[in-house]
């Protein structure tokens, strides 16, 4: 029986990063795919942050991880704040047609 070591938390928050990389320049048109992809790689990052505080038994790492979801949660919310706001306004949600808002 083997054991889930450091490398699989570590490839898995890899593949879950490439994954939102990808998924932010495959879809440049959906505003709600976009902010889902970022927190997606925000999710990656706290793996790999949850993943070494344990292999080192610090817990500094997960104390960070707490940090980052706070403003995670507060992004998202003024993000689909934003985005309601938008759709209202804009009849739409395609970033292509949002380039109106510019100064």
């Amino acid at each position: 029986m083997t054991s889930i070591t450091l490398g699989h938390y570590l490839s898995l928050g890899a593949i879950l990063f490439a994954m939102s990389v990808i998924g932010i320049f495959l879809n440049r048109k959906n505003l709600i795919v976009l902010l889902m992809a970022i927190e997606l790689m925000l999710l990656a990052v706290n793996l790999n942050f949850v993943a070494f505080s344990h292999y080192l038994g610090d817990m500094h790492g997960q104390v960070f991880v707490f940090f980052i979801l706070t403003v995670a949660a507060a992004e998202s919310a003024i993000g689909l704040a934003i985005l309601v706001v938008l759709f209202r306004n804009r009849a739409s949600i395609n970033v292509d047609e949002l380039d109106t808002l510019k100064g």
